[in-house]
């Protein structure tokens, strides 16, 4: 599995061409194959070898796989990381970071605004079913998080943009602050992905991709990324990939791999457009608020210009001055524009969030009356923003 060497000399549209990618020694094919099978040829005499390793020779793919290595090296040089270990889900990699790095009588400070699943983990799961006492803070003024820290403390997770609220939380600062206690930093990067923000280089131990959204960014194939040391990836490889059996499937590793080849290409539109529909939006009688990093008036703007150095990503959320019912009727009146979970797909998709989510007490107020998550696809913009008027339009909302 010997690779060509494509150090950091070159650039991030290089390395996500070429990293993890070689000519195939059989077939002499440019691209890496797909390698289904969940088994490898053993060694002469295999009797020494340790079949739970994850390192060392291919055994088997709950192990880890040909394709899934090669994704791991694309991912690590996209990072700027030592590492990367590949899940089958984002989830995967969260819980699989959590559970390998903290122990009964640990404990952890996070996001008060982050995805849903990594919410129930910290704040549910883990302090009643393991003991780990967690505390959620409003990470977007760094000095909540110190005023927490305790002696125990050994992670602190934060989210940046946060979802569905794109807060910004200031990675530096906070990585600071967790190394003077002795804690780790975990910082789900998402929403930005590795060409708009990374994390490692602003101090973070650890950087966690759901690979479902824009690393893949075709809206086929689920998976799941933690990157960062190899000394701290070993521990968690072992326990949460070849222990948990949240392992990456061939198949997804190989569509997640070609998906990021166009990630510099397609998050150059993302961060394009949707700063033209969020200053849309703003613009709007009928709109309430628009939350979004790239706007000049949004809070910790400066921050977030500091850190997403590719651009503010391609999600927003905004609002409404309109009652439950109208909202759902403004969504059903959208013609190019899809209702549906998830985000970073080549497709614009929004998902009404109404006033009964299980996290909105941490939410700031504007998002207490129910409010819409817009992922901004690639289509022509123009079309997009049009979407949108013709749905208030024809809603009764319109100017």
């Amino acid at each position: 599995m010997t690779q060509r060497d494509y150090g950091n000399e070159y650039g991030l549209s290089t390395r996500a061409i070429h990293v993890g990618n070689d000519v195939d020694g059989e077939t002499g094919a440019i691209k890496r194959p797909l390698t289904m099978g969940n088994a490898y040829q053993l060694p002469y005499d295999p009797s020494a070898l340790n079949w739970s390793s994850p390192d060392g020779p291919l055994l088997y793919t709950r192990n880890g796989g040909a394709n899934q290595r090669y994704l791991e090296q694309r991912l690590a040089s996209l990072e700027g990381t030592e590492d990367a270990i590949a899940f089958a889900s984002g989830v995967g990699a969260l819980s699989g970071t959590f559970l390998s790095l903290l122990s009964a009588g640990d404990h952890a400070v996070f996001s008060d605004v982050t995805y849903v699943a990594a919410y129930r983990l910290l704040h549910e799961i883990l302090p009643d079913k393991f003991g780990i006492a967690t505390t959620i803070v409003d990470t977007r003024d760094p000095a909540n998080v110190e005023k927490v820290i305790r002696p125990n403390t050994k992670l602190v997770h934060i989210e940046t943009p946060g979802n569905p609220t794109l807060g910004i939380s200031d990675i530096a600062a906070i990585a600071r602050i967790a190394h003077r206690s002795g804690a780790l930093l975990s910082v789900d990067n998402t929403f930005a992905s590795p060409y708009d923000q990374r994390p490692a280089e602003l101090g973070a131990d650890l950087v966690i991709e759901s690979l479902t959204k824009y690393i893949n960014g075709h809206g086929d194939a689920l998976g799941g990324a933690v990157a960062g040391s190899r000394e701290l990836l070993e521990r968690i490889r072992a326990i949460a990939q070849v222990n948990f059996g949240a392992t990456i499937s061939p198949f997804n590793a190989w569509l997640i791999m070609r998906g990021c080849v166009t990630l510099p290409l397609r998050m150059r539109q993302h961060n394009h457009s949707a700063l033209e529909v969020a200053g849309f939006l703003d613009g709007l009688d009928a709109v309430s608020f628009v939350a979004y990093p790239g706007l000049s008036g949004a809070r910790n703007h400066g921050v977030a210009a500091r850190q997403m150095v590719g651009g503010f990503g391609g999600v927003l959320s905004f609002g409404l001055y309109a009652d439950h019912e109208t909202c759902n009727r403004f969504v059903s009146n959208l013609r190019l524009i899809t209702s549906a979970v998830s985000l970073g797909h080549d497709e614009s998709l929004i998902v009404f969030l109404g006033e009964d989510d299980e996290r909105q007490y941490l939410y700031p107020e504007e998002f207490h009356r129910g409010f819409f998550r817009l992922s901004v696809g690639l289509e022509d913009v123009e079309d997009i923003i049009r979407d949108l008027g013709q749905a208030l339009d024809n809603t009764g909302l319109g100017s």
